[in-house]
């Protein structure tokens, strides 16, 4: 018996990777968080899996699941949103399991912050404009930053910031990053990423809670921060340059004939 942790995507059904998906579609029972997983994706399970919903549980009552189903023997495919390695509340479920020798194996599936820029067609690292991509939040009520990963240390570094979770705590974005990326840095809010609802708003630091304010958006979004989500000016990468060489392509190098 084996525990499956399986990112679900985003939340475009059709974003789950096909080992995902074969997983969800065999194993006998599933557990997916319901207010951020499709129902399309779970109702891929067999017709007589046991299916729950594990929003309104707390963590002992997962894992009592996960103890039921591994008396009996029966595979399960616990189902994540986005990728089970970022924000999923994965690491403590396989502490528990460890501690009860429970078997599991971790299945990667595409993070937020990708589809957004799917969506917006945007390359999040431009030659010469941004080449890292820093995935954060900001400290709220449950739980705090630890120290050094604060917006205001973080921003030093003028990479693409990912900002979750911190859709109600603009004011702090705003007052932390504008002395490192300018008020009129480009910022997009997404709001349910790949959803059929899914919404994305344009801004800037300066203007991103008033325009947020007016969309009406409480939860479930995504804010992006930085050059590259604007109509900014980069060279070519030297990957496709015709005169530069590399260990694949090698300049003046005659192709190599195939003999009849």
């Amino acid at each position: 018996m084996t525990v499956y942790f399986i990112g679900a995507g985003p939340g475009a059904a059709d974003l789950i990777t096909v080992r995902g998906l074969r997983l969800v579609e065999k194993c006998p029972v599933c557990l997916y968080a319901g207010s951020l997983v499709p129902e399309e994706i779970v109702a891929a399970a067999p017709d007589d899996a046991l299916v729950m919903d594990t929003a309104p549980m707390h963590l002992d009552m997962i894992i009592a699941e996960i103890e039921k189903a591994h008396a009996a023997g029966k595979d399960v495919a616990r189902v994540h949103s986005g990728d089970p390695s970022i924000y999923g509340a994965t690491a403590e479920q396989m502490r528990r399991l460890d501690a009860l020798a429970i078997d599991y194996d971790v299945v990667p599936g595409v993070p937020a912050f990708a589809g957004v820029a799917a969506k917006l067609k945007t390359e999040l690292t431009l030659p010469e404009i941004a080449q890292t991509i820093i995935i954060t939040r900001t400290g709220m009520k449950a739980s705090s930053m630890p120290d050094g990963e604060q917006l205001e240390i973080l921003g030093r570094s003028g990479a693409t910031l990912a900002i979750h979770l911190s859709i109600r705590n603009l004011d702090y974005v705003r007052e932390a990053l504008v002395p490192f990326y300018g008020e009129d840095c480009p910022v997009v809010v997404a709001y349910r990423a790949t959803w059929p609802d899914e919404l994305y708003i344009r801004t800037t630091l300066t203007q991103m809670k008033q325009d947020v304010r007016k969309a009406k958006i409480t939860r479930t979004a995504l804010i992006m921060v930085g050059p590259v989500l604007g109509d900014v000016q980069f060279r070519d990468s030297a990957l496709y340059d015709a005169n530069y060489t590399h260990v694949l392509r090698n300049a003046g190098k005659k192709k190599n004939r195939v003999e009849a």
